[in-house]
């Protein structure tokens, strides 16, 4: 990576920039150059001082922020998928084909396309040998196309449903990368050879979307199956074979979502199985659906336990109850403030002054150990559920509480996380993602809510592989089963990503609700880790999460290969 002083003027830098390509890359027609020049260049347009920062970080030897910084820089150019596909892409040498392989049948919907579309699809699933049926859903006259009939009821009856075909719904317009029918039928192989996949009625894969002039971009690598997040995002249908029955689709062959309607009755039935590789070249595709916001529960939810550390910083712990007794409720909650050596005069002044009725206040002296601050508090507390809250918390609407309630009495899911904002509004939290610098990183962070960002997941209730303690709720019966906070090697750092991982295996899978939105005045009362001692500290609880969950080269399955390890903004890999 190019390395220069932050002395330099933009148009030396630009200089050096162009020089350094010509060096450093084998020119491949001069195309590879000038996509690396155009990434950089619009990285630095975008944030010439960020970019800055991070070439000075990385001629200081600060690998690790410099890569952090130049991944979401750079993946943010608009070149960046073309570069990626040119370093990344390659030919698909995939076994898997098996003459005895169940047959994948097209169904491509002409609706509202021409018959240049029609021909595109068609072209595309003949190169890969793959048949076709042509129709119009609910049209008395058929396309000027190639084999079709005029409705998909028509095509039904016209399946070979004996022979088990899996059914690749596409819309006219779209198609597919060669070698996407060997891909799928290794896919086929495999879901009836392993127990993993056994039994997987849908097998998915990324896609990009591709213009008129056949220029693709905007890719989107998926995460493994996410049943909560695909309630909220169709990111399966149009980029998906399936098993069906002939009585299935003819049950949607009226809907004008029929594929939809029918990937989503699938899905349910066993574990869709996602192939890591971009198989679909599409025209358009469903949207993300944002949820509104829950504005009142009224009944259902079991009593709850609010624990919160706290060490001095009044003002931060008189927001927080403040914002607590204006939360929505409907059921009992208990406040239980622990009190690790507080010595400021106005701050023991006011946890004497607490209404003992409503909020209990616990004394934990010695070193700060937030796992087992929580641990002793969690020993005495009698609510069915526990949130686990910072005392730098800013509440900022009355139905947070209960909006995360209803996530975490459900029998499947272990902790449920808040969306986390900066004072300034931006993201602090939207879940975390292991392995994200080898560790694990908060997803999305620094992002406004109002913006796309990585097609809406930060604004989207998603399964996700853990979430911060700065507010999280668990059901105290679970959160016990699985021995609670890790005392002895988490005691500051990661006893959350921890937690929530040994949920996981236990079947409970952690949930990010951002409709439960708050303000995380991060770190404030307690301070950074800048002492020799905190940082000797940081360093051996980093090390056993790399130990105990292997996170230094692990993948999170909610996150995806192709996306850069280095940056919590969903970057291209580069």
């Amino acid at each position: 990576m190019l390395s220069f002083p932050l002395s330099l003027p933009p148009n030396l830098t630009i200089a050096l920039l162009m020089r350094t390509a010509h060096q450093s890359y084998a020119l491949n027609g001069g195309r590879e150059v000038r996509l690396w020049l155009s990434v950089h260049c619009d990285a630095f347009r975008a944030d010439p001082i960020a970019y800055l920062i991070a070439c000075w970080w990385r001629l200081r030897g600060k690998r690790v922020r410099a890569r952090g910084q130049f991944a979401r820089l750079l993946g943010g150019s608009v070149h960046a998928y073309a570069l990626w596909m040119l370093w990344h892409e390659e030919p698909m040498h995939v076994s898997g084909d098996d003459p005895d392989a169940p047959p994948i049948l097209a169904l491509v919907d002409a609706r509202g396309a021409g018959e240049g579309a029609v021909a595109a699809s068609m072209d595309s699933l003949a190169a890969e040998g793959m048949a076709a049926l042509v129709f119009v859903p609910n049209a008395m006259r058929p396309p000027a196309a190639a084999d079709h009939k005029s409705t998909l009821a028509d095509v039904a009856e016209r399946i070979d449903w004996a022979g088990e075909p899996w059914l690749l719904p596409i819309a006219a317009g779209d198609t597919i990368a060669a070698g996407a029918a060997r891909a799928y039928r290794a896919a086929i192989a495999a879901a009836g050879g392993t127990d993993g996949a056994a039994g997987a009625r849908i097998i998915y894969a990324d896609d990009d979307l591709a213009g008129p002039s056949g220029r693709r971009t905007s890719p989107h690598f998926k995460p493994d199956w996410n049943s909560e997040l695909f309630r909220h995002h169709d990111y399966l249908t149009g980029a998906c074979i399936l098993r069906t029955t002939r009585e299935a689709l003819l049950a949607h062959a009226t809907a004008p979502d029929w594929a939809a309607q029918l990937v989503a009755g699938e899905a349910g039935k066993g574990v869709p199985a996602h192939i890591h590789k971009v198989l679909h070249h599409r025209r358009t595709r469903p949207a993300p659906q944002v949820p509104p916001v829950a504005r009142s529960v009224t009944t259902g939810l079991p009593p709850v336990t609010i624990v919160i550390p706290t060490r001095n910083r009044v003002d931060l712990l008189r927001t927080c109850l403040a914002g607590i007794a204006a939360t929505d409720y409907p059921a009992a909650v208990e406040v239980i403030v622990v009190d690790n050596d507080s010595d400021d005069p106005a701050t023991l002044a006011y946890l004497a002054g607490l209404d003992p009725a409503r909020y209990r206040v616990l004394r934990h002296a010695g070193p700060f150990n937030y796992s087992a601050i929580n641990n002793r508090a969690v020993a005495e507390a009698r609510g069915r559920l526990l949130c686990l809250l910072n005392n730098d918390i800013e509440v900022i609407e009355p139905h947070w509480l209960a909006t995360m309630a209803l996530q975490a009495v459900r029998a499947e899911v272990g902790a449920v996380g808040a969306r986390l904002l900066y004072p300034d509004g931006r993201i602090q939290h939207a879940g975390v993602v292991t392995g994200m610098g080898g560790a694990a990183g908060h997803a999305h962070r620094l992002l406004h809510p109002d913006e796309e960002g990585y097609f809406r997941r930060h604004a989207l209730p998603q399964f996700i592989s853990a979430v911060t303690a700065a507010c999280l709720l668990v059901e105290r019966e679970k959160f016990l089963a699985v021995g609670g906070l890790n005392e002895s090697r988490f005691a500051v750092a990661f006893n959350d990503v921890d937690l929530c991982l040994r949920l996981h295996q236990r079947g409970w899978q952690s949930l990010y609700e951002p409709r439960a939105t708050l303000v995380h005045h991060e770190s404030v009362s307690r301070g950074l880790d800048r002492d020799p001692v905190g940082a000797a500290r940081f360093a051996g609880e980093l090390a056993a999460l790399k130990e105990r969950w292997g996170t230094e080269g692990g993948s999170d399955p909610f996150h995806h290969p192709e996306l850069s390890r280095a940056s919590e903004r969903f970057a291209v890999r580069l």
